[in-house]
Formats: structure tokens, C-alpha cells, sequence
């Protein structure tokens, strides 16, 4: 597919000699009302056979994120899915703001999972995998057969027991604030805030990748500023559906939050109280991890869903 204008496409030389990423990229174009066919990038490793274990990244990362984990799952019998969500990473990036939308990128994730026909999927999903993640699987649930969720949140804007107290606070709005008022923000201040380790330069500049200059930032930007903080926001009313949803789902829903992510930790107990599957888990707090735990803690993080895996096949 051409590059259409007001679509840009990071040039594939960003990507080279990534360390730690020597995966094979695979493409499939998803459609959109307004826009046309976008191009969305993902990872496909193991057997095509395989049970498939879908991993969601956030904001603002990519597929990137998980390279620590899509080894050892494939190789446990796995077979991993891995899409840089539109905006993000080798998948193609709408040039205007105006194109992005929380309810738009439900609909991307929507088309990328019927595009491939995924079926029986485990859904891993942190960041704004939780909220995008979530409401797919409540649009299709007979496609999704369990659930791994890490330092996320699906926001509803209502308080205990339904939302977490205090929602969204002084700290939240105000960084959707920043993100609406600002044309560009560096990523490597990003990664490096909400990480337990220090993340080596090199590593940085991989998260960085995707973004050559801030025309290329414009989703990264924007999906931020899709935080419904307030009613009427777009996506609240959505998301307190996907929770009624929820409410009746009983397979497995697992949580491993990591145990250095003040902002999402309140989120955990709510998934575990509201969501039937979540009762009799083994929940797990990862140690020594920040808000990517993909990054500090990868492999700890691998296990954990390998062990999930098998205990539910």
C-alpha cells in the first residue's frame, strides 16, 4: 500500500540494528472510515498453530517493549502476537491530531484482531492496552479466552467500589493538560521516569525510534489527551459498559502489577473485586519494577504469564 497524504510512515532505516529487536516484521492493513487502509505492524513468532497470546503496549512505547517476553513465550508453545498499535512504532501515523481518538483506537485494535481472525487469544495488556485491550475483548469476547493484566487501568470516573478514589487527581489532569498544550515531548525523559532500572542509552533510543522528529508524535500526543477525566469525556460511557461487561466475565483474569507503579497500583484491587474470572488467581506483584515492568523486569513478567498459560490451557 502507498504512503496516502496526511499518513506518515517512519522510514524503515529508524529500525536499524535495534538491540535486542531482530524479530521479523509482518503487516496487515486495517480500515478506517475517514482515513482509508492504514498500515499496522506487528510481531508473529512461534507455531501458526499455537495458542495466541496477544501483548498490548501503551504509551509511549511499541512493539518494542516486549522483546524481553516474545521469545521465551513462543518457546514455552506459544504463539505471540505483538501489533504497534496506529501512531506507534513501524505502524503507520495519522499527520493531524484531529484523527486520533480513544474510541478510534478501540476501533484500529477492533479491525488489526478481525483482520487476522484471532481466535482463543490470551490478551497481555499494559498501559493503554488495559483500556483499548479490554474494550475489544467486551466488543467480541467469543474471540478471547483470558486475560494478563499488568499495570494498567480501564477508567470509569466513578468512585469506590466501582473506580479508584480520587479519580483522576491534580497529577492526572494535569498531564493530559501538557499533553494538549505541547507539540512535542522527549522520549527518553518518558521511558526513563516511569522505569525501576536505569534504561541504557542505546534502549532509549530504540523507544525513540518511531519518532525521527515531533510530526511523528502526534498520537503519542494525542491518546493521551483521550483520558476520560470527566463526564461526557469520549470513551467514558463505552468504558462503564465494557466494566458491566466484565462484570460476567469468568474465565481467567490474571493480574501481575509491578510493585513501583504508583500510577496505576489502585487499579489492581478493583480488577480483582469487580471481575469474576480474577477470583482464586494466583495475582502476583512483580518486584523491583516501575511502570514499564516489560522493561525492568521482562523475563520475571514472561514467567509469570508462562506459568498462567499452562495452568489454563
Amino acid at each position: 500500500m502507498e504512503i496516502r497524504p496526511g499518513i506518515l510512515r517512519t522510514p524503515e532505516a529508524c529500525f536499524d540494528g535495534l538491540p535486542g529487536y531482530d524479530f521479523a516484521p509482518h503487516y496487515v492493513d486495517v480500515e478506517d472510515s475517514r482515513l482509508g487502509p492504514l498500515r499496522m505492524h506487528y510481531i508473529d513468532e512461534g507455531d501458526r498453530d499455537a495458542p495466541i497470546v496477544l501483548m498490548l503496549h501503551g504509551n509511549p512505547t511499541w512493539s518494542y517493549l516486549y522483546r524481553h517476553m516474545i521469545g521465551p513465550v513462543a518457546a514455552a508453545g506459544y504463539r505471540v502476537i505483538a501489533p504497534d498499535m496506529i501512531g506507534f512504532g513501524k505502524s503507520d501515523k495519522p499527520a493531524s491530531r484531529a484523527d486520533y481518538g480513544f474510541d478510534r483506537f478501540v476501533q484500529w485494535m477492533r479491525a488489526f484482531v478481525e483482520a487476522l481472525d484471532l481466535r482463543g487469544v490470551t490478551l497481555v495488556c499494559q498501559d493503554w492496552g488495559g483500556p483499548i485491550g479490554l474494550r475489544v475483548l467486551s466488543e467480541c469476547p467469543d474471540r478471547f479466552s483470558a486475560v494478563l493484566a499488568t499495570n494498567t487501568l480501564l477508567q470509569n470516573c466513578d468512585p469506590p467500589p466501582l473506580g479508584v478514589p480520587d479519580w483522576p487527581g491534580e497529577q492526572i489532569a494535569a498531564w493530559v493538560e501538557t499533553c494538549r498544550t505541547t507539540e512535542d515531548l522527549p522520549l527518553d525523559l518518558l521511558i526513563r521516569r516511569a522505569c525501576a532500572t536505569d534504561v541504557p542509552a542505546d534502549i532509549l533510543a530504540a523507544y525513540a525510534a518511531p519518532f525521527p522528529d515531533a510530526a511523528y508524535k502526534k498520537g503519542m500526543l494525542q491518546i493521551t489527551c483521550g483520558i476520560p477525566i470527566a463526564e461526557g469525556a469520549e470513551g467514558l460511557e463505552a468504558n462503564r459498559a465494557a466494566w458491566r461487561f466484565l462484570e460476567s466475565w469468568d474465565k481467567p483474569f490474571l493480574t501481575a502489577f509491578s510493585d513501583q507503579d504508583p500510577a496505576t497500583i489502585a487499579w489492581e484491587d478493583v480488577f480483582q473485586r469487580r471481575i469474576p474470572g480474577a477470583k482464586g488467581q494466583p495475582h502476583r506483584r512483580i518486584p523491583n519494577g516501575g511502570h514499564f515492568v516489560q522493561e525492568d523486569q521482562g523475563a520475571a513478567l514472561a514467567q509469570v504469564l508462562i506459568e498462567f498459560l499452562d495452568a489454563n490451557k
